[in-house]
C-alpha cells in the first residue's frame, strides 16, 4: 500500500478544505509530505506545540472532522492515520468517507455531498501508523477524516492510484509525471533514495529529494523503469541532476518500451553535467508503455520528465472503467 502514491500529498496540490475544530494545531499539517517531527517541551500560548491536526477535549456529544481535496483524485488503496508523537491526547477511534465532485467545491457543497464509507469506525494506536486497506474500485476528489471523539492525528495519508480527467490535460504532457499516473516499477538500486521521487511535481530541494543509487563495484550500471501514464509517443526528455555534484552520472540513455514488448531506442548515450537540468529531443518513434532510464555507471538524478503526446483512448476507457460513486 505505501508503495503507492499518497493522493493528498500537498506536494500534489492536496489541501485542507475544511475542519471543524483546529483549536491546538492546525489541520493543514495532515496532508505535508514531510515526515511529523516533534520537538518536546516546545509551548506557545494553546500549549505542547504539535506537528498534526489537534481539536480541544470535547465537553459535549459528537465527534471533529476534517475534509481534505485530493491533489491527485484517484483510486484509494489504503489510507494510513498517523497518530506519531500524540500520545495522551490522540483519538481513539477514526473513520474516513469519500465523496467525487466535478471542479473546486468549497465547505458548503462538500456538506451537500453524497458520501461513501471507505473505512467503518476502527480502532487506533497512539504515537503510530495506523494503515488500514481499501478496496473501493472508484474514483474519488475528496475525503473527510472522522475521528472520535476529538484529539490529535499527525498526518492523514491516501494511497492509491492516480486516475487524472482527461477533459483537463493538454495535448502534450509529461506522461512520466506521478500527478498525472506515471509510476516506477522497477530500478537496480535505490540505496540513498526512491527512484519514485523523481517523478514528483516541483523542482528537487536537496539530493535527498531525487534517486541516488549505491557507489558501483562493478563493470555494470544502474537503471530505472517507469510505467507512463498512458501509451504514448515520447519527444522531449528532462533528466535534471540540480544539487548532485560530485555524485551526478557521468552519462545516461533512454529506452522505450512498446506494448508488443519491443525495445526503442529514444536518446542514445549521452553526457550529462553535474547540477545541470538537461533537455533532450528523443528520437521519433512508435508510442511506448514504459522507459528505461539507464544511468553510467551509477549516481544520482533529482527529476525526469518525459514529455509525449498520450493515447487519449486510453486515458478515457481507464475513466469508465471506474464505477460511478
Amino acid at each position: 500500500m505505501k508503495d503507492l502514491p499518497d493522493l493528498a500529498s500537498r506536494a500534489f496540490g492536496g489541501g485542507v478544505v475544511y475542519a471543524n475544530d483546529e483549536f491546538f494545531a492546525a489541520a493543514d499539517h495532515l496532508v505535508l509530505p514531510s515526515a511529523p517531527g516533534h520537538a518536546p517541551k516546545t509551548f506557545d500560548h494553546k500549549g505542547q506545540v504539535y506537528d498534526g491536526w489537534e481539536t480541544r477535549r470535547r465537553r459535549s456529544p459528537g465527534h471533529d472532522f476534517a475534509v481534505i481535496r485530493l491533489g491527485a483524485p484517484g483510486v484509494i488503496r489504503g489510507v494510513d492515520v498517523d497518530t506519531s508523537f500524540f500520545t495522551g491526547n490522540f483519538p481513539p477511534y477514526a473513520s474516513v468517507d469519500a465523496t467525487a465532485l466535478p471542479g473546486y467545491p468549497g465547505p458548503a457543497e462538500l456538506a451537500a455531498a453524497d458520501w461513501t464509507e471507505l473505512l467503518p469506525r476502527a480502532e487506533l494506536k497512539g504515537d503510530s501508523s495506523n494503515p488500514f486497506p481499501i478496496s473501493d474500485p472508484r474514483r474519488y476528489t475528496h475525503v473527510r477524516l472522522m475521528i472520535y471523539p476529538d484529539g490529535g492525528v499527525a498526518r492523514l495519508r491516501v494511497h492509491g492510484e492516480v486516475l487524472p480527467d482527461p477533459a483537463l490535460l493538454p495535448e502534450v504532457f509529461d506522461v512520466a509525471a506521478a500527478e498525472y499516473g506515471g509510476r516506477v516499477v522497477d530500478c537496480s538500486n535505490m540505496f540513498y533514495g526512491h527512484p519514485q521521487r523523481m517523478l514528483m511535481p516541483g523542482l528537487a530541494l536537496n539530493m535527498g529529494d531525487g534517486w541516488e543509487t549505491a557507489r558501483r563495484r562493478d563493470d555494470a550500471n544502474d537503471w530505472v523503469l517507469v510505467q507512463l501514464a498512458a501509451p504514448a509517443r515520447l519527444r522531449f526528455a528532462d533528466l535534471d541532476t540540480s544539487h548532485f555534484k560530485g555524485n551526478a552520472p557521468g552519462w545516461a540513455a533512454l529506452t522505450g518500451l512498446t506494448a508488443e514488448g519491443d525495445q526503442v531506442e529514444l536518446l542514445p548515450r549521452t553526457a550529462l553535467r553535474p547540477d545541470t537540468p538537461h533537455r533532450f529531443a528523443l528520437l521519433d518513434g512508435p508510442e511506448v508503455t514504459h522507459a528505461r532510464l539507464d544511468i553510467f555507471p551509477d549516481g544520482g538524478m533529482a527529476r525526469l520528465r518525459l514529455l509525449g503526446r498520450a493515447d487519449r483512448d486510453h486515458l478515457w476507457a481507464r475513466m469508465r472503467q471506474c464505477p460511478e460513486p
